[in-house]
């Protein structure tokens, strides 16, 4: 074989170190989610579909919370005010689809997508012209997207029509597949995909990881910054929608509930807060963990207070721990 072709050979061989390392603790989320799933099997008595599309319902709008969420972390950023747009989105699809049809109101989903885009990327423009920390601005924006969903419905009502609501709590071809589930994966291949290894994506991840250095390759940082919050606006525009499809109703309030636990996910799914690392598939895993952890502590009688407060706790430890396991590996 000639020094060429092994060079080559040696450049594919899958290495097993280099990919646990990029990839154990994607890995690891997935296994703690496999043995939750096996022990949550044993608690109900009649465990079966109906505990499966609960899940699923249950999880739908964290899971879209914490991919927009883990955008902007990625790029560098942070997003506080994920949340309130959630909740914006939520009651401007229930006040207004409630009487449309089922094909009008997938088109007023769209319109209501491509606003809440329109949405992040005047805060990552806010951000970006502005200089302030990312942390302000959005905190700034949490408090404007939440008195404008306060204005559009003051106490929760509103709803959607049926055929809407059977995206979110429906099935497909088996009660066992929550098409609520499909959706998330369909829109996890249409809108990250295609960006995470071109060249959009690849910006994302040098602009967190390295502003001055991305800027000096040719990245263009203050239009990567603003994409990036666009994207996150998208996924909490498709939190909020999914919002609307599980639980029938809008709430002003509902997405308080989501803006540090769409942290939390993103974190717990292997996205570091320095930016530059993780992706969203562990992200996704993480939301399904967090709200599996505090269904099993229910189910087991807990306070639903204490639920909360254990379920923080086992946040905070499996952080911890890969922090120091980061830490171990760039002393190695």
């Amino acid at each position: 074989m000639s020094t060429a072709a092994a060079g080559f050979a040696a450049r594919v061989r899958p290495n097993p170190a280099r990919l646990a390392r990029r990839h154990g603790w994607t890995v690891g989320v997935y296994v703690l989610l496999l043995v939750l799933l096996l022990y949550w099997q044993t608690i109900p008595a009649n465990w079966g579909s109906f505990d499966v599309q609960s899940l699923a319902i249950d999880a739908l709008p964290l899971a879209f919370a914490a991919m927009a969420q883990s955008v902007v972390i990625i790029s560098g950023g942070i997003d506080l005010s994920v949340g309130s747009l959630i909740s914006l989105i939520n009651v401007l699809s229930a006040k207004y689809m409630i009487d449309m049809s089922f094909r009008n109101a997938l088109l007023f989903g769209l319109l209501l997508l491509v606003g809440s885009a329109a949405a992040g990327a005047f805060t990552g423009t806010l951000i970006v012209l502005s200089r302030v920390p990312d942390i302000v601005v959005t905190l700034a924006m949490l408090f404007v997207w939440a008195g404008l969903a306060l204005e559009i419905l003051q106490i929760p009502g509103g709803g959607a029509p049926q055929s809407y609501l059977q995206l979110g709590t429906g099935h497909w071809w088996s009660p066992w597949i929550p098409s609520g589930l499909m959706i998330l994966l369909l829109a996890f291949a249409i809108f990250w995909l295609p960006l995470r290894w071109a060249r959009p994506g690849l910006a994302l991840y040098s602009v967190g990881s390295n502003r001055n250095a991305a800027y000096l390759s040719g990245v263009g940082v203050a239009r990567t910054r603003i994409f990036a919050y666009a994207l996150g606006g998208l996924f909490a525009g498709l939190a909020g929608l999914a919002l609307s499809a599980t639980s029938g109703i809008g709430d002003p309030n509902a997405g308080q509930y989501y803006t540090l636990n769409s942290v939390a996910a993103a974190v717990l799914g292997g996205v570091a807060l320095v930016g530059g690392v993780g992706g969203l598939i562990g992200p996704i895993a993480a939301a399904f963990v967090v709200t599996l952890v505090k269904t099993i502590l229910i189910l087991k009688g807990v306070d639903q207070n204490w639920a909360q407060v254990i379920q923080g706790t086992l946040i905070i430890v499996v952080v911890m721990i890969g922090g120091l396991a980061i830490r171990q590996r760039a002393r190695t």
